[in-house]
């Protein structure tokens, strides 16, 4: 695999025709990835700094986009319990099966998951924040301008995107760690593939400048880029 430039191969996951069992079995295990690769981490410590100013009762709406079975907004929902902070939590994914995948994961929690396309995606009134965990990796750049400049347009306080870092170490050592933690075998092969997909700094601050944005990039453990307003 030439990791020099993105991947443009496609995800299994991607494909509208996959099995449904065994689409929620992904998601499912994809949950497991990001708890023990710290995917979250970096997102929270994010929001603990926008929100450090606020009165400790100050209402807070978080939109996550791309927001797959919804373990970033469960973890939301947790960090927000911790601090007594009301929010108000949505989730928007294009796939219509992650939202019934999402609910029955989170049964319990008072958030909203709506099925749809970002780019034409209007909430009815700016979130506060909107964030996004490994989901630019699906897009071509010229999408990922986009979604930079909508991102723009509809966070009222700011926003946050969480993807991989291409990297031989990654790309090479995540197939052992797949099979330490028994993920299912497209969850092992999608996610080289993922990460084939990511993106380096450098690349991060030419989609930055075409999009005519300002934002912060800082590396990641475990091998993420993070990027924010």
């Amino acid at each position: 695999m030439d990791l020099s430039r993105r991947s443009t191969q496609s995800e299994a996951m991607d494909d509208p025709a996959m099995d449904e069992a065994a689409y929620r079995r992904c998601l499912a295990d994809l949950a497991g990835v990001n708890r023990v690769t710290l995917t979250h981490r970096a997102t929270l410590r994010w929001l603990s700094g926008k929100t450090r100013a606020l009165p400790r009762g100050r209402e807070i709406s978080v939109l996550d986009v791309g927001c797959g079975q919804g373990d970033l907004l469960r973890a939301i929902a947790d960090w927000a319990r911790r601090r007594q902070r009301p929010v108000v939590l949505m989730g928007l994914d294009l796939n219509p099966r992650s939202a019934a995948s999402a609910r029955a994961a989170g049964e319990g929690e008072e958030i909203t998951y709506l099925t749809g396309d970002v780019f034409a995606f209007q909430p009815p009134r700016k979130p506060d924040f909107i964030v996004t965990s490994q989901f630019t990796h699906h897009l071509p750049d010229d999408q990922i301008v986009q979604l930079l400049g909508w991102l723009e347009a509809h966070a009222a306080q700011g926003w946050h995107i969480a993807d991989l870092h291409r990297h031989w170490f990654a790309y090479h050592g995540y197939p052992l760690l797949a099979r330490l933690f028994g993920w299912h075998p497209i969850v092992r092969v999608d996610g080289q593939i993922s990460i084939a997909r990511g993106f380096t700094r450098a690349e991060w601050v030419v989609l930055l400048a075409r999009a005519g944005v300002q934002a912060r990039i800082t590396w990641q453990p475990l091998f993420r880029h993070a990027v924010s307003t």
